[in-house]
């Protein structure tokens, strides 16, 4: 008997050893406790409506940011983003930002209303209101497209010109009704709700989780071959990996406090890419509440 009692305690060291044994985060190796960089993502409508998305939002459900009402509920929105405190502002927009600095003075001096877009109601405000020398344009052309636009008509097709061809967002399947319903659903919400609330809507992980879902469920996805998915690939998924390349060429300190401001369709994206990396230290939107507590 007393053998067997022994046997049982050491039977049950052994399990309680390897019960409290400790596997080390990926973190102790990639990051250790040093400071990173920290990024937030904030996805938005374009608030111009230049018509360039697949989804085009009715007349009737536009939002005039120019008006009192919205440029309160902008100053609340500012106010709330202004919590993170940014160093450096990304925006969609190519690499040239002259423009944007260019009205910027000009509205300073009262010559001129900031242009319409998110880009300067959201970024060039923020700009101001940190005294920052400049606005970084990272928006990038995608490898499908640069490989197509030069094509000599007098050539024949190749593999990558019908991926051009193939190229579209949307359709008439059941997932992408359901997406488009969403969309729609979407744009009500911005005609009866304050900016603040649709950014909290649209800036949650439910949200942002969804978003991609419509790149590959049904649509120009949806091919009998590889098209669909070789398409995807070399366009639209490139097209955020050479945005994301753009930020990284910036360069930043551990200090810095980055803010992207895109189309919210490039959020889930950057995100998965931002999440990814070792190097940054992503900021939740909703987050945001607890740098004033």
């Amino acid at each position: 008997m007393k053998h067997i009692f022994c046997v049982m305690c050491c039977a049950f060291l052994l399990v309680a050893g390897a019960q409290e044994k400790k596997f080390l985060s990926p973190d102790e190796f990639l990051t250790g406790k040093q400071a990173l960089p920290k990024v937030l993502l904030v996805g938005s409508w374009h608030f111009n409506y230049p018509g360039l998305d697949a989804h085009k939002t009715e007349e009737k459900n536009r939002i005039n940011i120019y008006s009192p009402q919205r440029q309160e509920e902008l100053q609340e929105l500012l106010n709330y983003i202004a919590l993170f405190k940014p160093t450096h502002i990304v925006v969609e927009s190519g690499r040239n930002t002259g423009y944007l600095m260019y009205n910027y003075r000009l509205w300073k001096q009262g010559k001129e209303l900031l242009h319409a877009n998110e880009r300067s109601q959201i970024g060039i405000r923020l700009v101001d209101k940190f005294k920052l020398d400049t606005i970084y344009g990272v928006d990038a052309y995608p490898l499908l497209s640069a490989l197509t636009d030069k094509k000599d008509s007098s050539q024949p097709l190749n593999y990558i010109d019908t991926l051009a061809r193939h190229l579209y967002f949307g359709g008439d399947d059941t997932i992408q009704k359901r997406y488009t319903a969403f969309y729609n659903y979407q744009d009500k919400l911005k005609i009866n709700n304050r900016l603040l609330d649709m950014f909290k809507y649209i800036n949650s992980e439910p949200v942002i989780n969804s978003l991609f879902g419509a790149y590959i469920e049904g649509g120009q996805f949806a091919t009998n071959d590889f098209k669909g998915a070789d398409a995807l690939s070399m366009h639209w998924i490139n097209r955020n990996l050479r945005i994301y390349r753009n930020i990284q060429k910036i360069g930043f300190k551990k200090n810095d406090r980055v803010l992207v401001i895109f189309g919210n369709g490039h959020i889930p994206l950057l995100r998965f890419f931002f999440k990814s990396s070792p190097v940054y230290q992503l900021v939740n939107f909703e987050d945001l509440d607890k740098l004033s507590e």
